[in-house]
């Protein structure tokens, strides 16, 4: 059988497969199953130092590069995920270390790495670690700033969980008596570094809060020292417990340079030891000069506020509604009776108005009434019988009463003749 070797670029060829063992032959893709298997159940996590060579990264955000070192190279990959997270620049002779596990592409027969996370070689094991521990913490929402409580202003207990031998404790209560002593101070002994010291930190901690008498505030510090001196306040079991704090915790770890997670965590940070004495007391002497002030504004605002009310008083006295009171009071009575005057003439004309209006009507009524007609010597003739009007001779006949009315009394009288306004005499038969 003749296969084709990529490497050599030259065919080779295999002997001929045994007749009792053609049973155990597999298929490209069953032996290509079992290496995958194989090598991605021993190579699930693995840390692997070398070069990057043939970087590229294409619109899709994944990223393509060959790692290498002086013996062999090795195919990797980097999801666009993860590839998000780093926080350098990659390119070609960069020295990285990566974590991440190995995979078989089975199409091509290749195995690679996938990275899940890459640093710049250099940093060492610790700072990995730590790197990684604060990433995980931080996605939980441990150092988010929402979280943070502010510190009682006059605190009456202050727990410090420390080591009772060191140089922290000393320059803290130090500081605390310089200045501010109306303070009782509850020392929590535990080692701040080596093994086991993380525990007992975490404990203290946890005691302090369990305390029957309250605490005001919870300081956790010690001094200055190395990273790995410091690594007690990094440990995950430290941030934990004072993130579960119910007492404000001030972080007073010794070291300006670097920040540690119990930094991050706390309610407050305190660069140092004394530092964390001045945060959470206040100064004795800031305190007098702060109240004096307060004392010297309050007696300048009284002062003033005086003032100001003497000159207001001033004014009104001299206010002419208070110099004659009643000046007013008659001005309007004054004006009042005015009214009334001008009120009353009105009255009067209207009546006056109103009478010569009616006088007017009346002698109106007067010319047009029947009864004046009458007084001036004319009568009103109706027929007895039915009481019609009389207007003319032709209205009556011979021998009918009639009802004369004067202006002042009635006649009755029967027609003998009527005659017409023509002059001509009409003779009235008898009905």
């Amino acid at each position: 059988m003749a296969s084709y070797d990529e490497d050599d670029d030259l065919y080779t060829t295999a002997a001929p497969v045994p007749q009792q063992d053609a049973e155990r032959v597999l298929s490209v893709g069953e032996l290509t199953g079992q290496i995958k298997q194989t090598l991605e159940g021993s190579f699930s996590r693995v840390w692997v130092s070398g070069e990057v060579s043939n970087f590229s990264r294409p619109s899709s955000g994944h990223c393509y590069l060959t790692l290498k070192d002086d013996s062999a190279q090795i195919r990797a990959v980097i999801w666009r995920n993860a590839a998000k997270t780093a926080r350098f620049e990659l390119h070609d002779g960069l020295e990285v270390i990566c974590q991440g596990y190995l995979d078989v592409y089975a199409p091509r027969g290749s195995y690679q790495l996938v990275i899940q996370q890459i640093e710049p070689k250099g940093l060492g094991a610790l700072e990995r670690a730590l790197t990684l521990l604060r990433e995980k913490l931080a996605a939980e929402g441990l150092f988010s700033p929402s979280r943070k409580r502010t510190l009682p202003r006059f605190p009456r207990r202050i727990a410090f969980v420390t080591s009772p031998t060191g140089a922290a404790v000393r320059d803290f209560l130090e500081v605390l008596r310089r200045r501010w002593r109306d303070v009782h101070v509850l020392i929590v002994p535990v080692r701040v570094q080596g093994d086991g010291a993380a525990a007992e930190i975490a404990a203290g901690i946890e005691l302090v809060n369990r305390l029957a008498q309250q605490v005001d505030v919870l300081v956790v510090g010690r001094g200055g020292g190395s990273l790995e001196d410091l690594w007690a306040f990094n440990e995950e079991i430290v941030v934990r417990a004072i993130h579960a704090s119910r007492i404000p915790v001030v972080s007073a770890v010794g070291h300006e340079i670097d920040i540690t997670l119990s930094d991050l965590v706390a309610d407050v940070r305190a660069l140092t030891p004394s530092e964390a004495a001045e945060r959470v007391v206040p100064a004795m002497e800031e305190l007098r000069e702060f109240l004096d002030r307060q004392q010297s504004r309050l007696a300048s605002a009284l002062r003033g506020r005086f003032q100001l009310a003497q000159t207001r008083v001033d004014g009104l006295a001299g206010c002419r509604v208070f110099r004659r009171p009643l000046e007013r009071v008659q001005l309007l009575g004054q004006r009042l009776d005015e009214l009334q005057a001008r009120a009353g003439r009105a009255v009067t004309r209207r009546i006056e108005r109103a009478t010569s209006a009616v006088e007017a009507k009346a002698a109106q009524l007067e010319s047009l009434s029947p009864l004046g007609v009458l007084a001036r010597g004319y009568s009103l003739t109706t027929r007895t019988a039915d009481g019609g009007l009389v207007r003319s001779a032709r209205d009556v006949a011979r021998g009918e009463l009639v009802r004369t009315r004067l202006a002042d009394g009635e006649i009755t009288s029967r027609v003998e003749a009527a005659e017409s306004t023509s002059g001509a005499t009409r003779k009235v038969t008898d009905l």
